[in-house]
């Protein structure tokens, strides 16, 4: 998005109604952005087989996780919204070149993942209308191309992420109420089980509030310029809406295969997911999960090459003058890989996931640290002290998830 792009849809933040609808598309659109950025094909892998494996109990890490992503959404977007600086410039402005290692941590693991999303738009299309899958992931790539070559591109992406999560959110929801899952044990689960899992629960922190997707919401704001103080409310309510939509989509997800597993169903070790909707829905439940694969992989692809980008053009005028064709080779180089390799790189999804662990804790300590000691920064806006504690003690939280990232790094080198 160039700057001229931004101002456009800066200048649409004003008074009236035509402005104020176009601040509520645009809040909504980053909602999404941030939800869709997180349901990608890792998130309904992780969620099958965690339902698989703790069956009801798994509603108490789905709470859990869910409490923590507010927690830090709530201070991330609050900071990058009030300041109107993306997470990189806030970054240097607090320490100078820790912007510059954010935004490397952030676009190596943008860029791996954007390969093995580019994977999962593949698997949905052959699993959606069978097509060759090098076919569906060069076409589902070119789709993401066009968007960000319209002439609207900041319009477009929102639409199409808001049209697509919904899409999600109905077609799970269809899964759940034909698998009739038990809805009262796992309601009285999610705050009295019988297993706890705190790897289970670190492990959805990280892959919902981990790497990009922690500044998907927020830098989309920055380039709307909803931002300042005077737009505290808004931005709060967006921030919490968004992991609510993500937190809605993984537990209709969750009673879904609760129902399949519950009645008896053993799910295919080679793909749990797709075995569950063709147990819940028959053989259009392929189809299904299909459609639901596809969308949930291209919205993912959208929000990794967005999000990358964003912390690349930050530091170059003519990058940022020519964002949108950075995106689109961000999108071509990953398509490219998946092509070459004919699937996603195992070793360096692990490796990539790990280094989102050590992205949260260092991006949301300087997000805290701006809370608290850096106000020059937030134009004079006075933080609560209370949003500022419990940012703190889940800072704590994503340290252990970053230690643990370590420990997966080093046994890959």
């Amino acid at each position: 998005m160039t700057d001229e792009t931004r101002s456009r849809e800066g200048k649409a933040v004003g008074q009236g109604t035509a402005s104020g609808t176009a601040v509520r598309g645009t809040m909504l659109g980053a909602m999404f952005l941030m939800a869709t950025s997180a349901i990608g094909p890792g998130f309904i892998t992780q969620t099958t087989v965690f339902t698989a494996e703790l069956g009801a109990a798994f509603a108490f890490a789905i709470l859990v996780s869910i409490l923590v992503d507010i927690a830090v959404q709530l201070n991330v977007w609050r900071v990058v919204g009030v300041s109107g600086m993306r997470a990189q410039e806030l970054a240097n402005s607090v320490l100078p070149g820790a912007g510059y290692f954010l935004a490397a941590l952030v676009v190596m693991g943008g860029l791996v993942f954007n390969i093995g999303n580019i994977g999962g738009t593949a698997l949905g299309a052959n699993a959606m209308v069978g097509l060759d899958v090098k076919i569906g992931g060069a076409i589902s790539a070119c789709i993401a191309i066009a968007i960000f070559l319209s002439k609207r591109a900041g319009i477009a992406m929102d639409r199409i992420v808001v049209v697509l999560g919904l899409l999600m959110i109905a077609m799970v929801l269809y899964a759940a109420i034909v698998s009739g899952p038990p809805v009262g044990e796992a309601l009285r689960q999610s705050v009295l089980p019988d297993d706890i899992d705190f790897l289970i629960i670190t492990t959805l922190i990280g892959g919902t509030v981990g790497g990009y997707i922690t500044y998907a919401g927020a830098h989309r704001l920055v380039d709307s310029g909803i931002t300042g103080p005077e737009r505290v409310r808004e931005i709060t309510r967006g921030s919490v809406t968004g992991i609510l939509v993500t937190g809605v989509m993984r537990a209709l997800l969750f009673l879904a295969v609760l129902g399949v597993v519950a009645g008896g169903v053993t799910l295919a070790a080679e793909n749990p997911p797709a075995s569950a909707f063709e147990a819940a829905l028959g053989e259009v439940g392929v189809r299904v999960f299909g459609i639901i694969l596809w969308a949930a992989s291209i919205t993912s692809v959208i929000g990794a090459s967005y999000t990358s980008v964003s912390f690349l053009s930050g530091f170059s005028r003519r990058l940022e003058e020519r964002r949108s064709w950075v995106t689109v080779g961000f999108i071509v180089f990953s398509t490219a890989v998946y092509l070459a390799l004919g699937k996603a790189p195992v070793t360096l999804l692990v490796l990539a996931g790990a280094l989102n662990g050590l992205i949260l804790p260092v991006g949301f300590g300087i997000i805290l640290w701006v809370a608290a000691r850096r106000t020059d920064l937030l134009r004079g806006y006075r933080y609560p002290k209370a949003l500022l504690v419990v940012g703190a003690l889940s800072w704590v939280l994503t340290v252990y998830l970053g230690w643990n990232s370590l420990g997966g790094i080093a046994d890959l080198l």
